[in-house]
């Protein structure tokens, strides 16, 4: 395995999560306007039933923490002095943010005060202690499924890498190597041959589950491809939108090196090399270049046989299966051909001198 990139550790602070567009609830806070620059650092939210009865192993406060009706109803069992006991517990962790679903219209909090919640308590400590207290309109199911899709766009790890995403047949390829050796280059006849540029340059990675890799090109180099002598292209224009795509899922990494004679290159391809980039092992193949070579033609390749390794076709392997059974199989008819081994002759032992005839010396 060559090649690691770590994910990075990215956060969003509760006030530009409740902002987001991409969110679609209609949120307000209510209480602890104080801690809206708290951040999330975690994309899956929290339950606190268990801490609210005083048990806060797990907590973690940088994750959002949900209370639906079954933890409204906890909490409106018990008597004025345990919700006020409770809340001081669960509301005193630091929490990043609370979430209230109640399935309930939106809150007026200048209309209405913090009585219309069905736990007053609630808006009241929450204030004391700075933590954001938010409600949702909707149901918990509907709010926990927003927040985490706007959590895992948002804090989904990322890195950035020098190198050139193209599209070919549906296979996300990442052109990787040292520089002025023919990554755009490649690109650019790979675009004229049908298939499409995602990045030049600067690749911006993100990390999906489970175990994906997407690129993106940044904002300012979006749509262009840089090749010596030619200076800055931009493929939208001269292509076409056909020519281009705003994402793809990174599936095989190319590392495009000069050929050298003193190096050995793989020419089975029955062992399998692996790219980590953001913790996901990603396959990898190296791939000299030299004056002379059709790269693109190369690369399409490429692509066509990763399609068939994910429909569980493995050429080299079921080529290599092929000979080893064959040298197997010849192996079987001439050991059943040969004649059986001749049997050992036995020697008789030599007689006694008692059975032996007696010869008179005398004649």
């Amino acid at each position: 395995m060559t090649g690691t990139t770590q994910p990075a550790r990215p956060s969003i602070s509760v006030r530009d999560m409740i902002a987001d567009t991409t969110l679609g609830l209609e949120m307000q806070v209510i209480a602890g306007e104080a801690g809206l620059d708290r951040q999330i650092l975690h994309t899956r939210i929290q339950k606190s039933g268990l801490a609210l009865a005083g048990h806060y192993h797990g907590i973690v406060p940088s994750r959002v923490q949900i209370l639906g009706q079954t933890e409204l109803s906890f909490l409106q069992r018990l008597s004025p002095d345990g919700r006020v006991r409770s809340l001081r517990g669960f509301l005193g962790l630091d929490l990043c943010c609370v979430i209230i679903t109640t399935g309930a219209a939106p809150f007026d909090s200048e209309a209405s005060g913090y009585g219309v919640l069905p736990v007053p308590e609630l808006a009241q400590i929450a204030q004391e202690t700075g933590t954001p207290l938010v409600i949702s309109p909707d149901r918990s199911s509907v709010t926990i499924n927003a927040v985490h899709a706007t959590l895992d766009d948002r804090l989904a790890p990322r890195v950035r890498l020098h190198g050139v995403l193209v599209d070919v047949f549906g296979v996300g390829l990442l052109l990787m190597g040292p520089s002025a050796v023919g990554k755009s280059e490649c690109a650019l006849d790979l675009i004229l041959r049908g298939h499409r540029l995602v990045a030049d340059d600067i690749v911006q990675c993100d990390y999906r589950p489970p175990g994906m890799v997407f690129g993106q090109p940044v904002d300012l180099l979006r749509h262009h491809l840089e090749v010596r002598g030619l200076g800055i292209l931009n493929i939208k224009d001269l292509y076409g939108v056909t020519a281009i795509r705003e994402r793809k899922r990174i599936d095989v990494v190319v590392k495009l090196v000069e050929w050298s004679a003193e190096t050995e290159y793989d020419r089975l391809g029955i062992d399998e090399r692996f790219h980590t980039i953001l913790g996901v092992n990603i396959r990898e193949l190296v791939i000299p270049v030299q004056p002379g070579r059709d790269m693109a033609s190369i690369l399409e390749v490429a692509a066509r046989n990763e399609l068939l390794k994910n429909a569980g076709h493995h050429a080299a392997r079921e080529f290599f299966n092929s000979i080893e059974g064959a040298l197997l199989n010849e192996r079987t008819q001439n050991e059943s051909a040969a004649p059986p081994p001749a049997r050992p002759h036995r020697m008789r032992a030599p007689e006694s001198s008692a059975s032996l005839p007696r010869v008179n010396p005398k004649g």
